[in-house]
């Protein structure tokens, strides 16, 4: 009986292969006969499961992405039973600052994808994809926030939402690029969210209202498009 093959788990290999290459040199110039022999499989082998790089880029992408987005709802269930806004929104934060070289390697491999995507359509509107419920999943934690007395309710808008994104994806880059290392990236964010919500809002204004408001959302917290660690 012939033996029965994972196709799923051979591509998610294959997209591994690729991860490295983008970690170590990126992907300009990378060709199907690079990941295969990365993989240590044939190219015909690696063409059953992919026809054209395109293919093989677009899916190590999403890949790359689920697994960023099962990070952090990992980081959320490892937080109290009822965690607050803020401990939820310190917790998707943190997760996109390559805080250990496994964070480390996957910022690497996203950021490969996001010099391709520049000029790559279908790249371009997979990373443009993850944004969105991202800021609306921020704003939401804001919102909430406010109705618990936690933070202003002037602040709790998608705009403040995109600054929280935006602010922490810099930290990231210059991580990457060695201006500060990731403790200094940690302290940054850990200032702006007190900052943001305040050292006695951070302690007090209704956590035992948690159940109440609708703590329970963070659990579906999704994943900044193409920052994930593989």
């Amino acid at each position: 009986m012939p033996k029965k093959v994972d196709h799923e788990a051979r591509r998610q290999e294959i997209s591994e292969a690729l991860w490295r290459i983008a970690g170590s040199r990126g992907l300009d110039g990378t060709s199907l006969r690079d990941v295969a022999a990365e993989a240590g499989i044939s190219l015909g082998r690696l063409q059953h499961y992919f026809r054209t790089r395109d293919e093989m880029l677009l899916f190590a992408l999403q890949h790359i992405n689920r697994l960023a987005a099962d990070r952090i709802r990992e980081r959320i269930a490892a937080l109290a039973k009822e965690p607050t806004p803020r401990e939820v929104l310190r917790a998707c934060l943190s997760g996109m600052l390559p805080l250990d070289e496994k964070s480390r390697i996957g910022l690497l491999v996203g950021a490969a994808y996001y010099a391709r995507a520049v000029h790559d359509e279908a790249l371009r509107a997979e990373a443009q994809n993850g944004i969105p419920p991202l800021r609306t999943f921020f704003a939401d934690q804001l919102r909430l926030a406010a109705d618990r007395g936690e933070l202003p309710p002037e602040r709790a808008t998608e705009d403040e939402a995109m600054l929280l994104i935006s602010m922490t994806e810099g930290l990231a880059t210059y991580v990457l690029l060695g201006v500060h290392g990731p403790e200094t990236a940690l302290r940054l964010l850990d200032l702006h969210l007190e900052n943001l919500f305040g050292a006695e809002r951070a302690v007090g204004g209704g956590a035992e209202r948690a159940a109440e408001v609708g703590g329970g959302r963070a659990a579906e917290a999704p994943a900044p498009s193409g920052r994930a660690a593989p």
